[in-house]
């Protein structure tokens, strides 16, 4: 099997995220543009990997593997020496799959209730994430001792949860300077302040987008990334 992932990949969706992620890990991929427009993400070749039709996907080893969270758990094992999971065994992975987790179960729909002015649900017991208010007190206290979730240490849930609600224009190394924000500003929904889009500061480690990352953004390519 080849090592190279396959990525089906738009632009305008939770791709963007994953794409960071691949960067992050240092992993070999190719993309596949998916024009969501021509309905490209409903076409039966499509559904064939993913029966619901969404972004992101990606086939590696035979194998296909969809939902944010999961890939992103799958790509930081997966390539180890990115440093991006704590091991097995080791105490530190309890919370990073906490936050890991917690991004999709609770970030994700609080910052969509806030997005979409939804309307506060009368017994907040009844949804996972309570509140967007309760998600941002959450996340507030979880970084109040250092700059990631987990401490000092920068982790895949940094790259999930700093990424949900944000452009994710420049994918490499720029989840620190994005939790770094979260930390000091809060969450918020993804259209407000810069704050919230910050993965394209000047302060973060890439000061440009790398070669495989302009490549995805042409509906034609289906360049190997660099």
């Amino acid at each position: 099997m080849t090592e190279e992932i396959v990525f089906y990949h738009n632009p305008r969706s939770r791709a963007q995220m994953v794409h960071w992620m691949l960067e992050e890990a240092g992993a070999p991929y190719r993309i596949v543009p998916i024009d969501l427009e021509k309905g490209e993400h409903k076409t039966p070749a499509f559904l064939a990997l993913n029966s619901m039709g969404k972004l992101p996907t990606i086939v590696h080893r035979g194998v296909v593997v969809t939902e944010t969270a999961a890939i992103i758990a799958y790509l930081a094992d997966t390539f180890p020496a990115a440093g991006l999971a704590p091991p097995p065994g080791d105490a530190a992975r309890g919370s990073y799959y906490r936050w890991l987790f917690f991004g999709a179960g609770c970030v994700e729909p609080a910052v969509l209730d806030k997005l979409f002015k939804r309307p506060d649900i009368e017994r907040k017991a009844a949804v996972g994430w309570g509140s967007y208010d309760d998600v941002v007190a959450a996340l507030k206290k979880a970084l109040a001792d250092g700059p990631y979730l987990l401490g000092e240490t920068f982790s895949a849930a940094d790259v999930y949860i700093g990424s949900v609600g944000d452009d994710v224009r420049r994918p490499r190394r720029q989840g620190r300077e994005g939790v770094r924000r979260l930390r000091r500003a809060s969450f918020c929904p993804p259209r407000r302040a810069a704050h919230c889009r910050g993965l394209t500061t000047g302060r973060c480690r890439a000061q440009a987008p790398t070669a495989g990352w302009r490549r995805s953004c042409s509906p034609t390519s289906t360049a190997t990334a660099a």
